[in-house]
């Protein structure tokens, strides 16, 4: 004799505990939103078909073989007007990650440092960090960005004041030159060798990350502390600096030079770039001070005055105590902030920055009239660096959450 609290038997699933069982319930409705959802959107993409092949017109991708016709300002690929409308779009792809990053980057310095110095002693720090907080993030980030980009092309020289036997005394350091078109920097020159300096660097900053992540557990465990500061700088730049006069200085410096009506050589950051990674920057920064200053705030008053009454130094209470506790509070939001300012970055062609909206999405699609099949590659595109960014800041996320023992 069996009663209702008995669990059901092997062999006794029957059709109707798909409805009357919880265990298989929510897997039911779950299958029937799927299906549902694949009737609608099955749906809609036979209506967009058959409304397209009524108009004449079918989807196709073959437009991205063709040439694309136009110049682009700023590349770090190959790239001329007779290049293909795909290498135009991987252009616009790799602009897009490279101001998407240097802007998260920058973002998080100013936003880290903003909060906390929001939160100091210091009326005037304290005050001043609020002003700068209130006013980027109530002002839309299109604004900064034009303000900006008006201020470098009004504001700084032109090319020709560095002419004259004082040229290079014009430019910082002699290599360094600001400019209205943007700003002219030494650009590296690898020789035969410098692959193993590269990888040398590369694992000095492994190595730093490891010695500081040492130094934490071993303070957590014994409660001995080692310096951190010093020996993270030799662990970056000695074994650097001793592979490249081993290997016979395999890395030179191109400098730029004036010729003509602008510089030659070295390497360009053009004025649209800048104006765009330091708008973002400052102004997502500002709204990521907001989540550094709320979860400095969420832990407890009391973590602070327990590691001062160890004799803990107030920096080293907050890079210890206090900021891995508000990581927890700090990081989901935080994600929302970088996915912001990668999908704020489609703002570039309102200075010109040619990213992936303003080639695929701009001149491409104009020039083919091929708007669903641009638009398509379009939300493909930023759904992936969205979803990468997500998954990625989502991992961090869960190695700094509580651990339940």
């Amino acid at each position: 004799m069996t009663t209702l609290t008995d669990p059901p038997q092997q062999g006794s699933f029957r059709l109707s505990m798909l409805l009357s069982d919880t265990r298989y319930r929510s897997y039911t409705f779950q299958a029937i939103a799927l299906f549902v959802l694949i009737v609608a959107f099955a749906y809609l993409g036979r209506n967009l078909i058959q409304n397209l092949a009524d108009a004449g017109l079918n989807i196709s991708f073959g437009f991205l073989g063709e040439s694309s016709g136009y110049d682009i300002n700023q590349t770090l690929i190959p790239y001329n007007s007779q290049s293909s409308n795909l290498q135009a779009a991987w252009v616009g792809v790799i602009n897009t990650l490279l101001v998407a990053f240097l802007g998260c980057i920058m973002a998080t310095i100013f936003g880290v440092t903003a909060g906390v110095l929001r939160l100091s002693n210091n009326w005037i720090v304290s005050k001043l960090m609020a002003m700068y907080v209130e006013m980027f993030r109530n002002v839309p980030v299109l604004i900064w960005i034009l303000i900006i980009m008006t201020i470098m092309t009004a504001v700084m020289p032109s090319p020709r004041a560095f002419k004259g036997d004082d040229a290079t005394a014009s430019m910082l350091f002699g290599s360094f030159a600001f400019t209205n078109r943007g700003i002219y920097i030494p650009a590296p020159i690898w020789g035969p060798g410098s692959m193993v300096v590269v990888l040398t660097f590369v694992a000095s900053v492994i190595g730093v990350f490891a010695y500081r992540s040492y130094a934490k557990k071993l303070l957590f465990a014994t409660g001995r502390l080692l310096p951190v500061g010093w020996p993270s700088l030799v662990i970056l730049f000695v074994p650097t600096l001793l592979m490249f006069f081993i290997m016979g200085r395999p890395i030179g410096a191109d400098l730029p030079v004036l010729g003509g009506f602008n510089f030659k050589g070295g390497l360009q950051i053009g004025a649209p770039l800048i104006a765009l990674w330091f708008a973002l920057s400052i102004y997502t920064g500002a709204f990521i001070a907001e989540n550094v200053r709320a979860g400095i705030q969420a832990v407890s008053k009391g973590q602070t005055e327990a590691a001062a009454a160890l004799g803990l130094r107030p920096r080293r209470i907050m890079n210890l105590v206090i900021l891995p506790q508000a990581l927890r509070v700090i990081i989901p939001p935080l994600i929302s902030q970088y996915l912001n300012l990668t999908k704020n970055s489609s703002l570039a062609i309102a200075v010109g920055y040619a990213d992936i909206t303003a080639t695929l999405g701009g001149i491409t699609l104009n020039q083919t009239g091929r708007a669903i099949e641009c638009v398509l590659l379009l939300m493909l595109f930023y759904l992936i660096i969205s979803l990468s960014i997500s998954g990625i800041m989502n991992i961090y996320n869960n190695s700094v959450k509580l651990k339940e023992r």
